[in-house]
């Protein structure tokens, strides 16, 4: 029986995880601004604002629904986010926005 509830805490907890990866694509996709996505070749800011908001709804009504596995719908979720923040998130971030004020690049090769 506590092997049941641990793996059930453990489920839950990567379903957390999952839907904070899907959070931080739709909040970061937000945050960019439109012209970065069009200069990058990246599709538009709204095509992938649309995806990561369905993954995160859907990784948010996926949370209470564990009864002790993964549905295909999150995992299904997840690709969306996990292309945003693999492909197009440095791509877009050379363009600006996003982050707030940039450090100039450090000058000097060392010590």
């Amino acid at each position: 029986m506590i092997f049941v509830t641990l793996q059930q805490y453990v489920m839950l907890a990567l379903s957390l995880v999952l839907f904070a990866l899907e959070l931080w694509a739709l909040i970061d996709a937000a945050r960019r601004p439109s012209a970065a996505f069009v200069a990058a070749d990246k599709r538009t800011k709204n095509f992938w604002l649309v995806l990561t908001g369905i993954a995160a709804a859907i990784g948010f009504i996926s949370i209470p629904l564990q009864g002790g596995g993964f549905s295909f719908l999150q995992f299904a979720a997840v690709v969306p986010a996990g292309i945003y923040l693999a492909d197009v998130r440095p791509a877009v971030s050379s363009y600006g926005g996003g982050t707030g004020r940039r450090r100039p690049p450090r000058q000097g090769g060392g010590w």
